[in-house]
């Protein structure tokens, strides 16, 4: 289910999902997903010999944190899998404006990266603006991350088919500067990169975009 990655200690963070749900079932029923019941999206980390450390579910804490309004404010119609987690980037180092043992979250269907920290269940952080149904998050420095940004949308009136609108894109936050900006964005153009889902981005040492 999405990215796998492993922290400094060789722990390994992964999406998962909670069946039964963590949910009130007041709120989600207790369909499993399979029978298009809520999709309760979890973050979990693993030891190397796997066992699990820690679970929690990202809708719960959209809740603890007050932004449950995100996750019930669907109009009419009943949204199954409000969260969609594809990405858990494990922070390996103390700084400014992180700390080590924090996540980095890529919230697809809320179009939204947070930055949670588990040791006190809270949101330090979370983005959203020139992005949509991205991908990847990763830690290029002291302050700043980049983000696979796929930039895929639903076409109205088929819920089952989705377009790149244009090109991927890898977008840069500066936290320093609270700046968002694109990388070698002329080069995806050029050459046409675009994919709808998954997709991953890394910035090497010399400057090269490995996609």
């Amino acid at each position: 289910h999405h990215s796998i990655e492993t922290d400094i200690d060789g722990n390994i963070w992964v999406p998962s999902y909670m069946y039964p749900q963590s949910i009130s079932l007041e709120k989600v029923g207790r369909n499993s997903p399979a029978d298009d019941g809520f999709r309760d999206d979890a973050i979990v980390k693993l030891s190397p010999d796997g066992e699990i450390l820690f679970e929690k579910s990202v809708s719960q804490i959209f809740i603890d944190n007050g932004l449950e309004y995100l996750l019930f404010a669907h109009g009419n119609d009943y949204e199954d899998d409000p969260i969609h987690l594809n990405d858990i980037q494990p922070v390996n180092f103390d700084g400014e404006f992180w700390k080590k043992g924090d996540v980095f979250l890529s919230v697809r269907n809320q179009s939204m990266v947070l930055l949670y920290r588990p040791s006190t269940n809270e949101i330090i952080w979370k983005g959203t603006g020139p992005f949509f149904h991205q991908h990847d998050v990763d830690i290029l420095d002291e302050h700043r991350i980049s983000v696979f940004n796929n930039r895929s949308i639903n076409v109205v009136g088929d819920t089952d088919n989705n377009i790149v609108d244009g090109h991927n894109e890898i977008i840069i936050y500066d936290f320093k500067t609270n700046v968002y900006s694109a990388y070698l964005k002329d080069s995806l153009i050029e050459h046409d990169v675009r994919t709808i889902s998954e997709g991953r981005s890394e910035i090497l040492t010399n400057g090269d975009l490995f996609i």
